[in-house]
């Protein structure tokens, strides 16, 4: 394959060097024996559809370039263009379809969002993709139901996006998985007290909400506390944590201030007399829990050395052969490329949108994290999560595998029509 055969387009505006190197990634993949451009073990449906056009199939990824969560969507990014590499065996075409993905950025601002969303579709795209924020991810997954059009979700955790409408699926996981595996570092939670502290908009209300479902319902006392996301102060909400006296503090918590809320809590010695559990976050954050680090139990979504298998080697190789590094939303835009090229392909294109929306609903697949399922009734991404810890090393922290939790153990209860 010559690098001028390569039609891969992963961005309008995306350097050439990053489409050759894709390209080259997946060669030399090959060249390992690794399945590196292969979905699954078996024959992929891109190769076997037969389209009825070479029209090209468009993309619209509406995500966090810039604002709070732009390293979500930057690992985002990284690992929906590996996942398309490997799709199409770095053709960039699905049969004979090119892709074309425009990437337009919400800098986690849904009325921006909406806007680029509804641009997109003006234009004719009928798939969209990306959101990192809940709040966005809600306000597409509206526009996307009112147009028609088929809508995958990112890194966004709600649960509400769940059988919202038929239209919305998701390529990572939910709120409810997490909380899920919070539980399983619990010995009990019957006659525990539960306190969730996190921030006070859609993200941490989600998670507290959730963590009163799956623990509430199991016996625990759960209480909550919401910061506003505009607090610098964590002083006396350290207090309030430390006057609640919980057996389990949950807390949800993302961005920049996560370095002095840890800090704060640590000096205020919340860890002294309960235990905390929070979500692990990307490689950034690693160092952002001051001394705290080796007192927290984490669930984690992902690290690239806690899935043991080809797809996630493959995923790893890709990124990291163009410079990017694997990372915590790496799954989700792979996962994302996966189910479009899927989608594309049993479809002969994307015009039809309710026959992609059908060879979607109820896909098992082999994903970085394992094998997942898309369940049909609601769209729910069943999916292994993880327990983890951080552990010193060399240069830092690392994550060290505790245990892996079954897609079965965490699957979310079907949403209501």
């Amino acid at each position: 394959m010559k690098f001028r055969d390569v039609l891969i387009r992963p961005s309008r505006t995306a350097p050439a060097r990053f489409v050759k190197h894709f390209a080259l990634a997946c060669i030399a993949l090959a060249a390992l024996g690794l399945a590196a451009c292969n979905p699954s073990g078996n024959a992929t449906p891109e190769t076997s559809a037969a389209p009825a056009a070479n029209a090209a199939v468009t993309v619209g990824m509406i995500y966090p370039r810039t604002g709070p969560l732009s390293a979500y969507g930057e690992e985002y990014r990284q690992g929906f263009e590996a996942g398309l590499a490997y799709v199409t065996h770095g053709t960039g075409k699905i049969g004979k379809h090119a892709i074309d993905v425009t990437w337009t950025d919400s800098a986690g601002n849904p009325s921006q969002a909406v806007a680029a969303a509804k641009t997109l579709i003006g234009k004719g795209y009928t798939i969209l993709a990306g959101p990192a924020d809940s709040a966005v991810a809600l306000q597409v997954a509206a526009v996307a139901a009112q147009n028609k059009v088929l809508f995958i979700s990112g890194p966004a955790a709600v649960d509400q996006l769940t059988g919202i409408n038929r239209y919305t699926f998701r390529s990572g996981r939910q709120t409810w998985q997490d909380v899920k595996t919070a539980a399983a570092i619990m010995d009990a939670p019957a006659g525990k007290h539960v306190l969730v502290f996190a921030q006070d908009y859609v993200f941490g209300q989600a998670n507290a909400a959730a963590v009163k479902a799956v623990l509430g319902t199991a016996g625990a006392s759960v209480g909550s506390l919401l910061v506003p996301l505009s607090t610098t102060d964590f002083t006396p909400f350290a207090q309030k944590i430390s006057n609640a006296q919980p057996d389990l503090l949950f807390v949800a918590w993302a961005g920049t201030s996560a370095y002095p809320m840890w800090n704060t809590l640590d000096q205020q010695g919340i860890f002294d007399h309960t235990t905390v559990v929070t979500g692990l976050g990307n490689v950034a954050t690693y160092g952002a829990y001051g001394p705290a680090t080796t007192k927290l139990k984490f669930l984690s979504y992902y690290f690239p050395d806690a899935p043991d298998n080809a797809v996630n080697t493959a995923m790893k190789e890709l990124i990291t052969k163009v410079g990017g590094k694997p990372d915590l939303f790496s799954p989700d835009g792979f996962v994302a490329a996966q189910m479009i090229a899927h989608a594309v392909a049993t479809a002969h294109g994307d015009t039809d949108v309710d026959a992609m929306i059908k060879a979607l609903e109820g896909w098992s697949f082999d994903a970085p994290k394992g094998r997942q399922t898309i369940r049909a009734s609601d769209h729910a991404m069943l999916q292994p999560e993880y327990v983890a810890q951080l552990v010193p090393a060399s240069n830092g922290f690392v994550p060290k595998l505790i245990k892996t939790v079954s897609a079965a153990a965490i699957a979310p209860p079907v949403a209501e029509k």
